[in-house]
This record gives structure tokens, sequence and C-alpha cells, in this order.
């Protein structure tokens, strides 16, 4: 049986966007973005995932619909918010995948269900260096509006024309710098390990993100436990390669159980 959009109540939830294909999902996959971005970025994945997978994509504060709301600047705050609204939807399977800024959220959010006995099914991590290896010394939300512009348009087009526009520069930037604040001042010196299988997804040109410092999510999880899939792209790549990626994904989880290991690692050319 299939359905649209989620309908109860508690897909009100301000902090989701929800997309189901399915009344009775197999499992959850929760999908959290860049810094600066929006839960559009994981508009296609539902058309492109099987139908017992229902996706929820984090809609971060101080933005879109909930411009209004302050923006959060703390990692710790961050997740213990989400954490806090994940909790109904914990009655199925759930898995994690996060984007860069979202990659060690979505490791946060995996240490906090853990904690309270929930493993996560797999957990997928996204362009972005683990957490300690994460570089040290750059604060790109302490420079002026157009440096900020000019950082993020180093990591690629990805709609950076809207900073072109002054009255969508004005609505965008205060997200975005509170965003990098909150990821310049997470550097955990001694992450603690994973239950969850980990899979680290990256863009082969994506120079802000050194192969090595993206490998070293290995020392986070168990043995046997670690997977790689690389893709052509910047950072952004997930853009332009979104159907082989998702479909990557889908293959992860198709028997997604917190007590395997995780998929063979692979490398898309």
């Amino acid at each position: 049986m299939t359905a649209p959009d989620a309908t109860p109540t508690r897909d009100a939830n301000p902090w989701f966007r929800v997309r189901r294909r399915t009344v009775d999902p197999r499992l959850r996959l929760l999908c959290l973005p860049h810094a600066g971005g929006t839960a559009q970025l994981f508009h296609g994945w539902p058309a492109l995932l099987p139908e017992d997978i229902e996706v929820l994509a984090v809609r971060y504060p101080g933005r879109q619909d909930r411009l209004a709301e302050p923006c959060i600047e703390d990692m710790e705050t961050m997740a213990d918010a989400v954490d806090g609204a994940l909790r109904p939807w914990l009655d199925r399977p759930l898995a994690l995948f996060g984007h860069s800024m979202g990659a060690c959220l979505a490791y946060e959010l995996a240490l906090r269900l853990e904690g309270r006995g929930i493993v996560p099914e797999h957990l997928l991590v996204s362009a972005h260096a683990a957490p300690h290896r994460a570089g040290r010394g750059t604060a790109p939300h302490t420079a002026g509006d157009e440096g900020l512009v000019a950082h993020v348009r180093s990591l690629g087009d990805l709609h950076s024309d809207a900073y072109d526009i002054p009255e969508l520069r004005d609505l965008l930037l205060p997200a975005l710098r509170a965003d990098y604040r909150l990821v310049e001042g997470y550097r955990p010196r001694d992450p603690a390990p994973v239950k969850a299988p980990i899979t680290v997804y990256a863009g082969r040109d994506d120079a802000s993100c050194p192969l090595d410092d993206v490998l070293a999510w290995s020392d986070l999880t168990a043995p046997g436990s670690f997977g790689t899939a690389l893709f052509p792209g910047d950072h952004f790549y997930l853009v332009d390669r979104e159907a082989d990626v998702v479909a990557d994904v889908a293959a992860r989880l198709a028997h997604a159980s917190a007590s395997q290991p995780a998929a063979p690692s692979s490398s898309r050319l």
C-alpha cells in the first residue's frame, strides 16, 4: 500500500520533512544537510529509494519555514535538539546519512541513540573529516560577508548565485555563519567509537576533505564494519551524482542490521 507525504500528528514536527511511499516502512533514513543547507538537498531521494524506506530530512532552525527561529551555534545543543525531536520516530529501525556538517551531527546522534541502547542500522557520513581529524585554525565564520561567501563558493557551485541577490543574501548568511560557528567549535579530541557500521562518502575532487582524514572515520567503528564510496565531483558531488549515491545507500541498507558489518568497501569511478 502506498501513501504520499506522511500525515500523522508527529509529522508536523518542525524538525523533519517526511517522505514515505508506504504506510508501513521497514526502515527510516534520517538525512542531515550541510552548513547553510536545507532539507531540499534530499528532495529527490525518496523516489530513488525502495518503497519500504521512509526519509526524514532534517530542517535546521533559522532558514526557510523556520526562519523566525534562532539559529543554533553549538553541536551539543543541536544534537540534543534533533535527538529529542526524533524520539517519536524510533518505532522502526533507523539509519543516518549526514553530509558535511550533517556528518558530524549524525555521529553525535548515533552516540546519543546508542547511549539509550538503540544502535542505528548504519551511519553514513559524507564529505567531512572524522571528528578527531577535522582541520583546526580555520574560522570562516569570522570572515566578512564576502569572505564567507567566497569560502562557500570554493567548495562547489550549489545555488551560490543566491548570494548575489541582496535580499536573499541577508536571509541566508545568518544561518550559514551560525552553522560554520557550530562546525568550527566541534573539535572532540578523543571521540568515542560507535557500534553502528560506518560508510564514508566523498567526492574525489573535494579539496576541503583530504582523503586520509575522511578515511579516519574507520577509527570510530569496529574492524570489518567500515566501507567507502567515492564519486567524481567536489564537495557537493551528491547533487550531480544523486542517482548513483542513492543507489549505493539503498544497497547498503537492503539488508541492514545493526548486528551485521557494513557492506564491502567500494569505489565509484
